[in-house]
Parts: structure tokens; sequence; C-alpha cells
């Protein structure tokens, strides 16, 4: 695909990402579906707990609905990308998406809303998220070129960050406003929106190369996740990001129910201490690279990790009146999301810095499948815990397992790191490569 670039429209060397339409209509239209995102990361749930009453155990089952497909169909989803263009997918799976949204104040409007339905919707929207993010991680060096990439991509991070902060605050006041149906109805339309400023985009997408041999995927999948197996590093970033993922999910479940039934929080005010609380990103990115400079990058690591895994220990202690609860819960996000922002940073450099080049894209998709494919068992677990120990209790156990997350990092070689190393010994070389069964290719 980079090989193409004559073909795909990037800026002439010297020039902007300001001035290259195509890419302001990616980046407008990606924006607009950021933020509807985060509509219906509150909405759905929302629509759960406060129009149909959801007990613990269907808020687990409607959260492990939504991330279902990540466990089912990353690992072949990307296959399936790579062997068609990428923006009408990115167009297709928005529609979808936005369809999705707008069934829920429709079904609402004509008294047939059901948590069945909800189940419905967070399962088809995440597999169209799972469509959408491969294809769109794929587009983008094909719109702007190789030249332009960190570019490009900062500005989309910085979309992305945006709205993390100021999602939720917007959704809980929609929520607030409209009630939670109603309120998916605005994600509908950034959808719509977001596939429309994709099908203005003019210059043409370069053709997709057949496959050369397609029998292969599972062998060439299994690479992927064997190298996160036996890499110590890799094996202790992943084995933390699945352990914080499996129980913050379920946590957030559990939240959801305490803050609005316990706390007597609405949605307005959970939404907003939400957003506080992701304000400790920006801070966690503009700490990252100094820290990093000053303590070396396995200390630096592990001290984002210790403030990413420790804070929701504050979360089970917010009891009694708001003006206890909400400056507490909004603590807790804060430095949360400090710890998130700036692990976050570290970790994509060293999966970047650490595996051959022939193999990070199936490095990626494995890691992906590790740490989003048991989140559904979390919410689940969540669940269950909530309906038999009480809303409290159960939140304290998961604060507790996110903590445990650290254990994957402290036996690991992270936090002796000094700095990114080089790639391990795995066989790259031509005649390696030949030993193995597999065909070199120039340019990967």
């Amino acid at each position: 695909m980079l090989g193409q670039q004559r073909h795909s429209g990037a800026a002439p060397a010297g020039a902007t990402l300001w001035r290259n339409r195509d890419f302001l209509m990616l980046w407008g239209g990606e924006t607009v579906s950021l933020f509807g995102s985060q509509v219906t990361s509150l909405a759905i749930p929302l629509a759960g707990a406060l129009v149909l009453g959801a007990t613990p155990a269907q808020m687990g089952f409607l959260s492990a609905a939504g991330f279902a497909p990540f466990l089912l169909l990353t690992l072949f989803a990307g296959v399936w990308i790579d062997r068609r263009r990428r923006r009408p997918t990115m167009i297709a799976a928005n529609l979808g998406r936005g369809t999705l949204s707008r069934s829920v104040p429709l079904a609402a409007g004509l008294g047939l809303l059901r948590i069945e339905w909800l189940y419905a919707v967070a399962f088809l929207g995440g597999g169209l998220q799972v469509l959408f993010e491969l294809a769109y991680q794929s587009y983008v060096p094909s719109l702007v070129g190789r030249e332009r990439l960190v570019e490009a991509n900062s500005k989309l991070q910085a979309s992305a960050s945006a709205a993390q902060a100021a999602g939720p605050g917007l959704a809980g006041l929609l929520v607030e406003v409209l009630t939670a149906p109603v309120a998916l109805l605005a994600h509908a339309l950034s959808f719509l929106g977001s596939a429309l400023a994709m099908a203005l985009i003019r210059v043409p997408e370069p053709a997709v190369t057949p496959a050369a041999r397609r029998q292969g995927i599972c062998r060439e999948i299994g690479e992927g996740l064997a190298l996160i197996a036996r890499d110590p590093r890799l094996r202790g970033l992943a084995g933390e990001a699945t352990t914080f993922n499996f129980w913050h999910t379920g946590l957030m479940v559990l939240l959801v129910l305490y803050a609005t039934r316990e706390l007597g929080i609405g949605a307005g005010l959970l939404g907003l201490i939400l957003t506080l609380g992701g304000v400790g990103a920006l801070f966690g990115a503009m700490l990252a690279a100094p820290l990093a400079r000053r303590l070396g990058l396995g200390p630096a690591l592990t001290w984002a990790y210790i403030l990413a895994c420790g804070a929701p220990l504050l979360i089970p202690l917010a009891s009694g009146g708001r003006s206890v609860t909400v400056p507490l819960l909004t603590c807790a996000f804060f430095i949360e999301a400090i710890g998130v922002s700036a692990s976050q940073i570290y970790v994509i450099s060293l999966r970047q810095g650490i595996t051959p080049p022939e193999l990070l894209a199936r490095m990626n998709a494995g890691y992906r499948f590790f740490i989003t494919g048991f989140i559904p068992v979390g919410s689940l677990l969540a669940g269950g815990l909530g309906e038999r120990l009480g809303l409290r209790p159960a939140l304290a156990i998961c604060a507790l397992g996110v903590a445990s997350a650290l254990l994957w990092v402290a036996f690991s070689p992270l936090p002796q790191l000094r700095q990114i190393p080089e790639p391990g010994p795995i066989a790259t070389t031509p005649a390696a490569l030949a030993a193995r069964g597999a065909t070199p290719e120039v340019g990967r």
C-alpha cells in the first residue's frame, strides 16, 4: 500500500495537512463520530439502568455483548479488511452504526424497547466498530503518505483525547435532558455526518493487491500470537493490559448502578465526574516524555502503571453525601487517567520498537485480541458479583482485580528497561524466512 504513494493523493513535500482537503474531511468526520461514540458508551448502559431497570447481571450481559465481537472477529477481520478497499468499508460501517443507534429511540417510541434489543444493538455495533477501526488504521497511510503519518496521527489522536475528556459530560447532559434512548439519536446523526464526510473524499484509493497465499491465514495469525507468548516484555505488557481491562470494565459496569442508585448521582453529574477525571489524560501525555528521560523508560512505565492500577481502589470508598463522593470519584478518575495516558505512550513505543517489522501487524492483532477478548467475561463476572454480594463489595473486588495487573509488571523485565530495546532474535533474514516456509516481501 505504501509503495503506491503516487496514487494516494498525499500532500506534496513541504505542504501541511491543513491544506490537504481529503485529510481534513477524514479528520472532521472521525472527530464527529468520536464525540458521538461517547454518547453511546454512556447512553446504552443508562438506558438499561434508568429506562429498563436492568439488574446487575443484565448490565454485565449488556457490556459483554458490546465487547464480544472483539473476541470473535478481531484476528480474522484484519485479513478480511486487507483484501478490500478500506474507505467503502468505513462508510458502510458508520452507516450501519447510525442505523443501530436510531433503532433504540424508535423502539422506545413504539413501546418495544427491551433489554434484549440493547443486547443486539451493542453486539452488532461492536462488530461494526471492529471493522471500522481496522479499516481506518490501514486507510490513513494511503491518504496522507508515509512522510505525513506522524502529523496525521497527532491530529487524529488530539481529537480522540478531546472526545475522551469532553464526551462523557456532553453524553451525560444529553441523557439528562433528552433521556438515554433519544440521546442515541444524536449519536446516529454523528455517524451519518462522519459517513458523508468520508464519502466526499475525492482522492481514489489505491487498488488492493490480492493475497498471494490465502490458505495460510491461521498460520500467520499464530506467528503473531506466538511472539507475544514467548517474549517476556510483550507478555508482560499484554498480561497487564488484559488484566486491567478485564476488571476495569466490570468496575465501570457496576459504577453506573452504584452511582445512580446508591449515591444519588444523576446522569449529568456522572458525566461531569468522568469529564473532569478525563482531563488527567492531558497531563499524562505532557508528563510522559520528560518522566521517561529523567527516570528511564522502565521506571517511568512502572510509575504510570501504579497510578492507573492503584487509583480505582478509591472508587469503592465513595459513600455518603455528594460533598464527599463527587470529589473522591473525580480524584480517582483523574489520577487513573494520568497513568493510563502516560502508559499508553510507553507501551505503544515499546511494542513498535521490540517487534520485527514483518511481524508488527500480526503482533498488534494478537495483542488486541488478548486485551479486549476477555472483557466480556469480566463484565459477566462483575454482574454476577453485584447480584450475589451487592454493588459496593463487588466494586471493591473489581478494584482489587485492577490493582493485581501490577503483578505482570513486577515479574517481568519491564521495570529494568532504560530505553527501547532493539527487536529480539526473530528470524527476519530471507534465508531464515525461507527456512520457515515464508516468502520475503520487499517494503513491508
